[in-house]
Parts: structure tokens; sequence; C-alpha cells
């Protein structure tokens, strides 16, 4: 499969050449409060920014540079809660007003240029207006997951040091209601440092008690406050501090500049996802992730598209056909989501039928990732809808795609599992554990030669020395992605997941994803997770955990050595794969990844904390009670 005339080569090829020259071209497809002369920099060695030499503001961006030039009555956010019942629109004009006049009340409360916000909302229109408001002031926000536990949120207002904290009065997680005011004021306990005010928005399914002079209403503050301008802020002023996982149990606080992340959001909307202005855009996450701020938030709005923030679930709010309402309702052009929901989706309805309700001719692709797409998955998605389906591939620390088919431009053919091509400014290279790049298909660790493109993390919020040591000193020279792949014949990039999910059974290094990618093919499976569990003989022995289609009741002896056998069918009897757990469902995080890491702590019979991030701690009990006690 050749790439030698493709126009794909050709922006690779222009970027590869002049990286300076490349995004210095891209950064004039966004308003600059003062146009940058400079690309690349680098502040100390490692380390670099980009356009340092700009000014700009990203909320202006976002709003007023589409009202400026005509768009002001464009819908530019649909808000759509199937858990409340409710849906409000935005055009271009009315958002801009919103977000000017909460500006204008934070700067009342003394929030200034460089200050912290910490923002923890459910998915409501005053999430993105926090977050929008922030930047139009040059304040750094920090957005928490709604409904986060008190400790890691406490911990999180520790290391950003906050002045202020939007909260609401609760969320609704399908239908249950979440208090966050006792949470949120818990955590305010915990903390060390103190905040001078939170701003509440009183919610009508369940109001929260406020404390005089320190908890302010948003409605309130809101309709007193003064419409503020956009203030000029620097290229490498940070737009957002967003935190995630460390191994060391601190957060790490990813960075996101201003400058960089603008271009990289424009770029990456026309490159990635063929968006114009006026398109609708719909990312099926939440601003408590990276997907939310990239994708629900800043890309669409700098583009000019319509944005779609969903508070509802793929099932059961009120059913699996919810994704397609919305597609259909709402004219959706494009819809992102990760590979977990249209697991649920599947394995609720897995033969689509409430797809038929609906008109999705609307559609023109769908767009996974935030987990591997797994082949069964993506072949199921492809045959039920119809529609060009396109793994990307991207963390949340880049901020976009670090590989993908480049719909923007061309558009490749697809291999099931694999996420295409890296974009142009990611120059990916897989090096084994001597320091040499692999052969192609190859299995190693996925790395990006420095320095990183616009748009990704320039450092670790407050520590340097954190961001050198977590992501550049394995191999110097490049980021360290943390997952393992492989690039194929053809330059496709493979990710097979976390390099920690590699296995090593008898000397042989076995890849987890490979295992499931094999499970997930059998007819009854819904879902699976592959991790590996300590063994005295191999050292290490795969155990799968299978998840089954809604409908199915098979004998589970016979489906057990059915599954067993496809592993050694496939892989090998070196695979050793001689267990598979049939379990009801699969403990994940809020934004749907499972937690392999804790299941094989469980099977293993160690210590284990439960994630701040579990979606229902309920799950793990469960789990619990489908062990035995020879697994442990």
């Amino acid at each position: 499969m050749g790439i030698s005339n493709s126009s794909y080569k050709a922006e690779y090829q222009s970027f590869s050449k002049n990286q300076n020259e490349f995004w210095l071209e891209k950064a004039q497809d966004i308003s600059w409060f003062k146009k940058p002369a400079t690309g690349v920099s680098e502040r100390a060695p490692g380390l670099y920014d980009w356009f340092a030499d700009g000014e700009l503001n990203t909320c202006y961006l976002a709003l007023d540079h589409h009202v400026a030039n005509g768009r002001g009555d464009q819908l530019a956010l649909i808000y759509d809660s199937p858990v409340t019942g409710t849906q409000q629109k935005f055009t271009y004009a009315e958002l801009t007003t919103r977000v000017a006049k909460f500006a204008g009340a934070l700067e009342d409360l003394g929030v200034t240029k460089g200050d912290r916000v910490v923002i923890y909302l459910p998915m409501i229109p005053e999430a993105a207006v926090g977050m929008l408001a922030c930047a139009r002031i040059g304040a750094i926000h920090s957005v928490v997951f709604g409904g986060f536990a008190a400790h890691e949120l406490a911990i999180r207002i520790d290391d950003a040091q906050p002045k202020v904290i939007l909260s609401a009065s609760c969320g609704i997680e399908g239908d249950k209601l979440i208090p966050y005011k006792p949470l949120l004021d818990s955590a305010i306990g915990m903390a060390t440092h103190k905040v001078q005010n939170t701003v509440i928005l009183q919610r009508e399914q369940q109001p929260a008690d406020m404390q005089p002079d320190f908890d302010l209403d948003w409605h309130h503050i809101e309709a007193n406050g003064n419409e503020s301008l956009p203030v000029a802020v620097k290229s490498t002023d940070p737009l957002y501090v967003l935190y995630t996982s460390g191994t060391t149990g601190k957060p790490k606080g990813v960075v996101r500049d201003n400058g960089g992340h603008a271009v990289a959001m424009r770029y990456s909307m026309e490159y990635v996802y063929d968006m114009s202005p006026g398109d609708v855009f719909w990312a099926a996450s939440d601003v408590g992730w990276v997907v939310g701020h990239s994708y629900i938030v800043y890309a669409p709005l700098i583009t000019g598209c319509t944005t779609i923030l969903y508070e509802g679930k793929p099932i059961r709010t009120p059913d699996a056909g919810a994704f397609w309402r919305v597609v259909s309702e709402h004219g959706v052009n494009a819809l992102f989501t990760a590979p977990t929901a249209f697991r649920a989706i599947k394995k609720e309805d897995p033969h689509a039928a409430l797809l038929e309700q609906y008109d999705i001719s609307c559609l023109k692709r769908i767009f996974l990732a935030g987990e591997r797409l797994d082949p069964p998955t993506y072949h199921w998605l492809t045959e039920k809808t119809n529609k060009p389906v396109l793994d990307h591939w991207w963390q949340t620390e880049t901020g976009w795609a670090i590989a993908c088919n480049p719909v923007g431009i061309e558009t490749f053919p697809v291999k099931a599992g694999s996420a295409t091509f890296p974009s142009p400014g990611f120059q990916v290279e897989i090096i084994n554990t001597h320091g040499e790049q692999c052969q192609p298909n190859e299995q190693g660790a996925v790395c990006v030669k420095l320095p990183l493109p616009p748009g990704c993390l320039p450092t670790v919020w407050g520590d340097d020395k954190r961001f050198k040591s977590s992501y550049l000193k394995s191999y110097p020279g490049y980021y360290l992605t943390g997952d393992g792949g492989y690039l194929d014949e053809d330059g496709y990039l493979f990710i097979m997941g976390r390099t920690d999910d590699v296995i090593n059974v008898a000397g042989h290094r076995l890849s987890t994803g490979e295992m499931e990618e094999i499970l997930a093919a059998h007819p009854s499976v819904a879902e699976c997770a592959v991790f590996g569990i300590n063994d005295s003989l191999k050292g290490e022995l795969p155990v799968g955990m299978v998840v089954l289609k809604d409908g199915v009741e098979p004998d589970f002896e016979q489906l057990e050595k059915e599954l067993i056998a496809s592993v050694r069918n496939t892989i090998g009897a070196i695979a050793c794969f001689n267990r598979a757990i049939i379990v009801d469902r699969l403990p994940k995080t809020r934004s749907g990844k499972i937690l392999r890491r804790t299941l094989r702590q469980m099977m293993n019979g160690e210590t284990y904390q439960v994630p701040s991030t579990i979606d229902d701690p309920a799950i793990l009990d469960e789990i619990l009670g489908h062990i035995s006690s020879s697994d442990l």
C-alpha cells in the first residue's frame, strides 16, 4: 500500500523539511493580537515553547472573532440533557455575552491574569462558560471531573492553588443525583490551600445549602457582572492545567499553553476531522477529560463549528438509541467518542435495531479514541452504520491526535486495529529495550522525537523536573508515550496498549491487547480485559475477564474452552492462556478505560486502592464474587 504520491506524504514532508516554517504558516489560520515570528524555541534542555513572541486570546478566537466576522447568529453551542429532559441553544453572539459577563464577575472577585480557577461542574453550559471566561481574562482554569472524590479534589486544590472554585449543587449520573456541594465542602476542609470563594450554580434537582459570603450564587454574580473584554496573553502563558494520574499517586498537572494550543486545535479540526465553519461537531465526552477541553469547547468554537454538550450516557438515557437520536435531531456531521461507548451500545442492542428509528444521513464519519479500538467493535460499527469509522490515537498530554487517518486532506484504507499514520508534527518511532529503532512489525515503546508539536504539554504544572523524569528520561531526545505498539510495512501505526500491559510469560513478552482482540472476536463477547497475574513457575500468566452480550445464555464451561482455544490457536500454546472468567461488567474509569491494574492486583491477592476515577466502586465487589479462592 504505497503513499509515495499522496497528499499526506506531501504534508508530512513539508513539516519534516522545516517545522518552523510549517507551523508558522498554520499559525496564520488564527487571529493573533501580535503575530509570532518565532516557531519553536528551547527555553531549557528538553523544554520547548511555540510562538514565544506571539500574543492572542483564546476566548476571543472562540467567540468574538466569529461575531466580528458575521457569524454571530450561527449556533455555537447546543446543550442536550436527556437526564433532565431539557435542551438549550446558544448563538455565537449569545454565548459571547454570557461569557463576557461571567468573566466580568470573576474580575469583580479579584481574579486576574495568571490566577487559577478550579472548575468542578457537570456537563452543563456553565462548564463551557466558566472555561471560556477564565481564558478571556487570562486566568488559568483547572477542570476536575464533577463528582470526583473529596480527597482527590483536595489534592488538586493544593497543587493548583486556585483563588476561586466554580461548582454546582449537584450532578446527575443516569438516574442518580450526585450532591456536589458536600464533596466540595469536604475537599476545601481537607486542603491546605485556602480558597477565597466558591461560585455555586443551584440546580433545581437538588439545591445546596450556602455559606454566606463564601459561597456565591452563580446566576446572581453573572447577572451583575460587567462585560469584560478579552485580554492579551503571551502564546506561552498557560490556558489550563488538567490533572492526569501519576505513578506516584500524586496527579500530574498537564499544562496547556495558549498559542500552540490554538494553532493545533484549528489545524486538527481541518486535518484530522475534516470540519469547516458551520459544521456540527459532537464529542461525546466530558469537560473533565482532555477530549472535553479540546473537542467540546475549544477546537470546534475556534473553527466556527456548532458544538454539542451532552449530559447523558450512550445507554439508558433512555436506551441504546441515545446517540443516534442526538445525531439525527441536531444534524451532527462528525461524532467522536470512545470505543467503550459503542461496546455498551452493542451489548444492549447487538443488532442495532434502535438505529433504524433514526435518520443519520447527516453523519459523515465516526471518530474513536481514548482507548484501543478493538477490531470487533470496528467491524460491528462499520456494518451497522455504513459510515466510515476512524480510529485515532492521542493522550491528555498531547491534546490532539498523534496518529490519525488524515481525512481532511486524504482518506486511506482502514486497517482494523490501526490509528493509520502519524500526524504532521509527530515524529513517531518504535524503540526497543536497547534504545534502537524497531523493524517493521516489531513491537516496542512508542516514542515521539522532540520537539513535540504545538498543542502538546510544555511541562507539568510547577514541576519541570517531574516532566523530564516522567516523559523524557527513558529515551533521551524523545517523549515516551507509555504505550507499546509497532509500525507495519506500510507505515501504519498499531497501538497495542500501555507498556505495562505487556506481560512476560516464561521469558516471552506477550501483548494483552492482542489477546483481548481475539477474545472480543467471539460472537458471544461484548467486551473483555486481559491482564497478567503472578505465577511462581512462569513469572506471569494471562487471565481474561469477559462480559457477554445481552441475551446470550451459553454453557459457561464450553464458552471458556472456546475462548481458551481461540487464543491458543492464534498466538500458540506459548501464551499459556487457560482462564477466562465470565463477569457481569468490568470496572472502568468515568472516561471508560478498564482498570486492568486494579484487576491484576485483586487477582494477585494484593492490597489495592479503589481508584478515585472509578465509575462504580460496587463493581469491584461483584468481581470478587466471581473469583474463587483458588484464583487468589
